[in-house]
């Protein structure tokens, strides 16, 4: 297996879109994903970029991938967020999530941000596997809000 994780260009855009759509499905929700391509590349290379992603190939396929940005926390400060986080069902168990997240890890490190955020859902025993052998802090007791496009225009 020839495995390269690097940083993603806006040429990985149109593979990084599929592999959401893949998780989508997985996370029983694909109807949520509303983002299109215009607007996903420009949100991570133009001229606002929010986000940065890794990218995971094998043999110049796109397998994986890791998108982050920075959230504020009035208790703690500059953390980052895990956006995303996903290994294509059939190269899953290869070790290429582990190299993934760790660079997300690495990244969170190197730019001295207070800490690492993400979430995942309570029914998905393999991410909470995976994540208990980092012994990340898994907590309960909060919920998500949100509004939707919308209902902040209705508003």
């Amino acid at each position: 297996m020839n495995l390269n994780i690097r940083k993603a260009t806006a040429e990985d855009c149109e593979a990084m879109l599929t592999l959401i759509h893949e998780l989508a499905l997985y996370e029983r929700a694909p109807e949520e994903v509303t983002v299109n391509l215009a607007h996903f590349r420009d949100a991570g290379f133009g001229k606002h970029k929010t986000w940065d992603a890794f990218i995971a190939e094998v043999d110049g396929k796109a397998v994986g991938f890791a998108l982050y940005y920075t959230r504020y926390s009035t208790w703690k400060g500059c953390r980052l967020y895990l956006e995303d986080f996903i290994v294509t069902e059939d190269y899953r168990g290869k070790g290429i999530g582990k190299l993934l997240f760790e660079k997300v890890i690495d990244v969170a490190k190197g730019e001295n941000y207070n800490g690492m955020v993400w979430q995942v859902l309570d029914w998905n025993e393999p991410a909470l596997n995976f994540y208990r052998k980092y012994n990340a802090d898994i907590e309960t007791g909060w919920l998500n809000a949100s509004f939707s496009t919308e209902q902040v225009k209705e508003f």
